[in-house]
């Protein structure tokens, strides 16, 4: 009977020993297994690698590419910028001599259209020292007058009508009142000095006497 123990037990660590063997060998190969995962997906690394690096560099490419892009839109708008500042001030500049000319010069057709009218006068005065003739003399004045006198109209200058009017300040300068008739007074009794308009502006007030 101790003999039938003795080999229960001899069985018993036999089986114990299998056992741990077993488990043993499982765990290896299990081990075995992540290893042989680990070397499998280490070995697939470098294309991934590779793949990860073209894409970077292909991205690069579009990152320069763009920059470049701008960098050449960006040039042209700052070319335009300077032509158009460059011709905005020569307009300035062009601008300006034309208003200082136009200032300079404002009243040369003016000037011109007097100029015959001091040959003019001019003729007069020579025919006085030597003409006796007071009658031609009058009539030379008259035609200077009348010559003056419409060329001030074509000018847009024309007289004030003052005398026996309504005294109107917007019109009259009174330098005197003097006592009148009933139906006289408040009215332009005499003129001392004619009033003219340029267009519909007032160029100059008449002086005038005014009945009270």
């Amino acid at each position: 009977m101790k003999r039938k123990m003795n080999e229960h037990i001899d069985l018993r660590h036999n089986n114990i020993g299998k056992s741990t063997e077993n488990k043993e060998n499982t765990e290896n190969s299990g081990m075995n297994d992540r290893e042989e995962s680990e070397i499998s997906a280490y070995s697939a690394t470098p294309e991934n690698t590779s793949e990860d690096l073209e894409g970077n560099v292909e991205a690069s490419d579009s990152v320069v590419s763009a920059v470049r892009v701008i960098e050449e839109k960006l040039a042209e708008m700052q070319d335009k910028y300077i032509r158009l500042s460059a011709e905005f001030d020569n307009y300035r500049k062009r601008t300006l001599r034309e208003k200082m000319d136009m200032s300079k010069y404002a009243g040369e057709n003016l000037l011109l259209g007097i100029i015959p009218l001091m040959d003019d006068f001019e003729r007069g005065l020579k025919h006085m020292d030597t003409s006796t003739d007071c009658m031609a003399l009058k009539d030379g004045i008259d035609i200077i007058y009348g010559k003056f006198s419409d060329f001030l109209k074509q000018n847009g200058i024309k007289e004030i009508e003052s005398l026996n009017s309504n005294f109107n300040v917007d019109l009259h300068e009174a330098v005197a009142k003097v006592p009148v008739e009933e139906d006289k007074k408040g009215k332009v009794v005499d003129v001392v000095q004619k009033g003219y308009y340029l267009q519909d502006k007032v160029l100059r007030f008449a002086k005038v006497v005014v009945g009270e």
